[in-house]
């Protein structure tokens, strides 16, 4: 699985993301069907119909998403939906993920210069199918089918 490489630049506004980041992350929301870019109330999120399937922001050490993530530091941080097993499975694994804590389905994960893009491909993909009407999803093929 190829890394990824990403600068986070100090942002200007809480909950800016580095372009960089958004410059990896568009192509693969975009390419799933009727799915939308938006500011979120901090960061981006992207939607299938009124339906959030990933939400990107940066947090403070002091935002609890940076505490559940074990972080002293500003990290950027990306949210989406996945099976509860598989949320516990990868947060037992440990960094770079983690439980943010509010539903057994959220997914938490760091987005640094180690991240596995492929990994995040698969991992929105599945956010997507799970939030989806069933017609999208279905033209949505899974990575391992």
């Amino acid at each position: 699985m190829s890394q990824g490489r990403v600068t986070v630049r100090p942002m200007t506004d809480p909950g800016d993301v580095a372009p960089d980041i958004l410059d990896r992350l568009r192509p693969i929301c975009r390419d799933l069907p009727e799915s939308s870019e938006e500011p979120a109330w901090v960061g981006v999120r992207w939607r299938i119909r009124r339906r959030t399937f990933a939400h990107v922001l940066t947090v403070g050490p002091d935002h609890q998403m940076a505490r559940a993530a074990a972080t002293d530091e500003p990290v950027c941080v990306l949210t989406l939906r996945a099976p509860a097993d598989e949320v516990h499975a990868l947060v037992a694994g440990g960094a770079p993920f983690y439980r943010p804590g509010w539903r057994d389905d959220v997914l938490g994960l760091v987005l640094d210069d180690t991240t596995d893009w492929d990994e995040v491909a698969e991992l929105l993909t599945e956010s997507y199918r799970r939030m989806a009407p069933r017609r999208l999803a279905a033209r949505v093929a899974l990575a391992d089918g």
